[in-house]
């Protein structure tokens, strides 16, 4: 055992006359709560924490759920989907979800060795348009028997990030949503067993993205102790966003409103509109596929905006070194872009892969795909770019699927991989506490990416997610090949060992995270079916 392990165990003082006769009922500030028995754990489900964005609601910072209640809460719905057009349905309609959706679930371990539980916080991925907290499994977890997960709805698409970049429609709900969660756990934690002070901020792809986005709030190391960040991180290209104004106003075009002389006039009619209506008009956004696939997501808030989030962009706060000082751990797996890339070769009516599209529409769809339509100047600059991509990744060759790999490699890149040596680089010079990095290269048989390709005759790499998948996959982990039971194994002791060790450290199996402060070259760890390896790197692998 390490010893951060050995640490918490020598804590332990059984305490059993202060056990709960009943585990299945939990009292908050609220009143009381009726949790299940799932045999393994127990689970307290769909809890409130704010006041349903509803109404006159809609489209402001979230208010705290501060309501008495005079029965007992039933806990044992699972949450609800926020309302959502989802990438993940086939169908034409892609409409799901529900507007009143602000809630948090907690799922506790039964270990009668433990009287205290440290916290697992888990932010769910899905571009900041989809998703939800039941698409997280938490079963892996659990059967450890040593970790608290909680998992945390926020509102996303148009009712989460729509802004309009000024005092009256700033934007950013969504994130503010999950700060108010993250206040939530803190706060209530240790009623059902968890240690306030062990809280371990989780989240994957744009869950990733937001922890690294609640991380530039100084204050948060009051909430949370370590922090997490798979595939995803707020330097991302598709994460902070321009030109939310422009789609406010063609939003509320789309859905009827007449009167559009303000900002101001756009959120009163858009408060009066069905919010099925309003999610609905995001397909219009789209021009091809689910593409770009993250039409609405966080802004830059005007700095007189009340209640804001983030008045400055991400790499300038970083500048400044107002951070958190919280440790934290980054990373990409060898072929992440595969989760954008792989839809490119979903064969057509023609029996030709789309990919072979871009061959004439490179130029037009390109900056949608890799998320620099906003950020160029001009139109010839954004050809220019887009040219360069080109030769860069495939020279004179066609798009198709011989080609595909550069394609995917390029969509990694700029995605998902450039950013990582940027955000390393900076928090080098600016932050003060251990940051640490892993890339994940271990393909499963079949995963993501042939899910999104819509066929299983393609070898795509480890793509977005495949590690993801080994921490909070929904299948049995007995299911699991043996090289991948051991890698999720590992993966999930080194949460445990995160959320308790006192001093920041972190360690995968039995090799230890370099931290990249102070250190000339990325320390960087390469985690793979055979084991895992400290590398120093002056380029990502």
């Amino acid at each position: 055992m390490r010893h951060c392990i050995k640490l918490w165990l020598s804590l332990f003082v059984l305490n059993v006359a202060g056990t709960e006769s009943d585990p299945l009922l939990v009292e908050i500030a609220n009143g009381k709560v009726q949790g299940r028995d799932n045999g393994g754990y127990y689970s307290y489900e769909s809890i409130p924490y704010a006041e349903p964005p509803v109404g006159e609601l809609r489209f402001e910072a979230p208010r705290p759920y501060l309501r008495q209640w005079r029965d007992i809460f039933d806990a044992t719905q699972p949450p609800k989907y926020c309302l959502q057009w989802s990438m993940v349905i086939y169908e034409s309609n892609k409409l799901m979800g529900h507007e009143d959706c602000l809630t948090v679930s907690v799922y506790k371990p039964k270990n009668d060795s433990r009287t205290s539980f440290p916290v697992l916080a888990v932010i769910h991925g899905g571009a900041f348009m989809f998703g939800g907290p039941v698409d997280v499994g938490h079963e892996y977890i659990l059967a450890s028997g040593n970790m608290i997960v909680v998992k945390m709805s926020y509102r996303l698409g148009p009712l989460g990030f729509l802004s309009a970049g000024d005092v009256d429609l700033p934007g950013n709900m969504g994130l503010k949503d999950q700060r108010l969660a993250l206040n939530w756990i803190k706060k209530n934690i240790a009623s059902f067993g968890g240690e306030p002070e062990n809280i371990l901020l989780f989240g994957a792809s744009a869950g990733g993205a937001s922890v690294h986005l609640q991380l530039l709030q100084e204050d948060i190391a009051q909430l949370v102790k370590g922090a997490i960040s798979l595939s995803g991180n707020a330097l991302d290209p598709w994460v902070v966003q321009q030109g939310g104004r422009a789609k406010a106003f063609e939003l509320a075009r789309l859905v009827g409103c007449r009167d559009m002389s303000s900002s101001a006039e756009v959120k009163k009619c858009l408060k009066s509109k069905d919010a099925n209506d309003i999610v609905s008009a995001v397909r219009h956004f789209f021009v091809i596929g689910y593409v770009p696939f993250a039409v609405f997501g966080p802004v830059i808030e005007p700095d007189d905006a009340t209640e804001s989030f983030l008045i400055q962009h991400p790499e300038d706060i970083i500048r400044s070194g107002k951070l958190a000082e919280v440790p934290w751990l980054i990373s990409y797996a060898t072929e992440d872009g595969g989760f954008n890339a792989a839809v490119l070769l979903e064969k057509q009516s023609d029996g030709k892969e789309l990919i072979e599209e871009l061959n004439t529409r490179w130029n037009e769809l390109a900056p949608d795909f890799l998320y620099y339509r906003q950020s160029m100047s001009s139109i010839e600059q954004m050809d220019n770019y887009s040219d360069y991509l080109k030769r860069e990744y495939l020279g004179d060759r066609s798009f198709n699927l011989d080609s595909y790999w550069d394609v995917q490699r390029m969509f990694t890149d700029i995605l998902f991989k450039n950013s990582v040596k940027k955000v390393i680089d900076l928090y080098k010079e600016y932050g003060q506490s251990p940051i640490y990095a892993y890339v994940y290269d271990n393909p499963p048989e079949a995963g993501l990416a042939q899910w999104l390709a819509r066929r299983s005759d393609i070898h795509f790499g480890t793509v977005h997610g495949d590690d993801f998948f080994l921490m909070f996959g929904k299948q049995l982990q007995d299911t699991l090949p043996s090289d991948k039971k051991i890698i999720s194994q590992n993966f999930i002791q080194m949460m445990e060992d995160f959320a308790q060790c006192p001093d920041g450290a972190l360690n995968y199996a039995n090799c230890k995270f370099n931290d990249n402060r102070k250190q000339e070259q990325m320390q960087l760890l390469s985690i793979t079916r055979s084991g895992c390896e400290n590398l120093e790197v002056k380029a990502l692998i």
